[in-house]
């Protein structure tokens, strides 16, 4: 269809409905698994108007139109979507706009009885592959144009009035923000594998500590609480300290400039044990929390803060918190948010290095 990007391997492998809708708000394609949600081929389903093959309980129209005019991605949560042929059921909802291609638009269904049936840490890999399809599809054609634009701007200025240059400044500086943000998407699509072995977790948050002290977090007080016994956990250094200095980071940025107090406890919790698919359980006794004494996490976003795009800041890109989650999901852990206003704790629970592992 003209004007429709191409879809290809990742597309067909999302593993959640997907739609393209074009300007007229018809659909353009659907995945496969879009193709099993309608009951309903690929072929049949192009040139339907979207609206009447889906029932929503939600403003589409708005978000839609929202999406289309502020190049933005829009998340619903908790809407009952129905196709006509099924009851409506509660999913998750997300609308992104494509922007080499202005008036094309993705939904991404995420029914609940997904999440309900894979339970939690599946869930986290299925809006990881949701992101990294939207990284592939948008990321390379997006930054090419942006580069072309900054180095146009660059040119510009060399020829404008003191005034003037404020302008072209501004487009390079916006562009070089834009930038930053799909690199931080195509990080969290392109994570490689971890490569696992005994860490000292203190040792890890000595260094992060360190590094936010002197940088995003040198208006924070950060204050340690530490089991000096815990013994080592079975984890990649690199992505665990990349997992601490996020977590520092969000809560540095919650607290504002005003500043506020960080607090790194850690403890051991023999009762913890993760539920493996067999029915086994995987014991998580190190506990690793950061504590913060911040606003605490907006209620209407608290269950879904580590989904990709969801975020609580005006300006947050949501993928800081999703990119923790996955890390943490990927060595082998867990992790937990609790939050009222004056104290949000992020907790980890990691395992335990193997006793050889950990004496070598």
């Amino acid at each position: 269809m003209s004007g429709v990007p191409a879809t290809g391997v990742i597309w067909n492998a999302l593993p959640m409905p997907a739609l393209l809708i074009d300007r007229h708000d018809c659909i353009a394609e659907a995945n496969p698994a879009a193709e099993q949600f309608f009951n309903a081929s690929a072929k049949a389903l192009r040139g339907q108007p979207v609206l009447d093959r889906l029932v929503i309980d939600a403003p589409m129209e708005d978000a839609l139109t929202r999406v289309r005019e502020r190049r933005s991605v829009v998340v619903i949560n908790d809407a009952d979507v129905g196709t006509g042929d099924r009851p409506p059921q509660p999913c998750t909802l997300q609308v992104a706009a494509l922007h080499d291609h202005p008036a094309v638009v993705m939904l991404l269904i995420q029914p609940r009885e997904i999440a309900d049936r894979l339970g939690r840490s599946q869930v986290v890999t299925t809006a990881a592959r949701s992101a990294v399809g939207m990284a592939e599809m948008l990321a390379h054609e997006i930054k090419n144009p942006l580069a072309g634009i900054a180095g146009a701007a660059q040119l510009l200025s060399m020829n404008l009035s003191a005034a003037d240059r404020e302008l072209t400044d501004l487009i390079v500086e916006e562009t070089r923000r834009i930038v930053k943000l799909l690199e931080q998407v195509e990080q969290f699509g392109n994570l490689r594998p971890p490569q696992r072995e005994a860490v000292n977790v203190h040792d890890l948050l000595d260094r992060a500590r360190r590094s936010a002290r002197v940088g995003f977090a040198a208006h924070m007080q950060i204050v340690d609480d530490y089991d000096p016994s815990l013994p080592a956990v079975w984890a990649d250094p690199d992505q665990l300290l990349q997992v601490f200095l996020n977590l520092l980071k969000n809560a540095a940025e919650a607290a504002g400039p005003e500043g506020g107090t960080i607090r790194l406890r850690s403890f051991y919790e023999p009762a913890l044990r993760l539920r493996r698919k067999d029915g086994t359980g995987l014991p998580l006794p190190v506990q690793v929390e950061v504590i913060d004494n911040g606003p605490g996490i907006p209620p209407a976003i608290a269950s879904q803060i580590f989904e990709p795009f969801v975020s609580g800041r005006e300006n947050g890109t949501g993928l800081g918190l999703a990119l923790v989650s996955k890390i943490v999901s990927e060595n082998g852990g867990w992790i937990a948010a609790d939050s009222v206003p004056g104290r949000t704790v992020f907790r980890l629970s990691l395992p335990v290095a193997p006793k050889p592992m950990e004496e070598s």
